[in-house]
């Protein structure tokens, strides 16, 4: 019986990081140095301006998906 090593709160039996900690392990795995800037962007804010600042970072990212769509339409009309 172990503590989790990143947390440090949760008891860990066979794997050194807890079910939560795996977790955001996993989200670094899979999104690199991005969940750092997600992080730095959004919890290193007042809790009332954390919510405006998720649902701004939403609509950028709908925004840069929609001209990648827009640019790979207008690349398959061309072709």
């Amino acid at each position: 019986m172990f503590s989790c090593t990143l947390c440090e709160k949760e008891t860990v039996y066979w794997y050194h990081l807890c079910d939560k900690c795996r977790k955001v392990k996993h989200y670094i795995s899979l999104y690199d140095d991005r969940v750092y800037d997600v992080l730095d962007a959004v919890l290193a804010r007042e809790v009332d301006k954390q919510d405006n600042k998720i649902e701004l970072e939403i609509r950028k990212e709908i925004a840069t998906k929609e001209q990648a769509i827009k640019k790979k339409k207008i690349r398959s009309n061309t072709d």
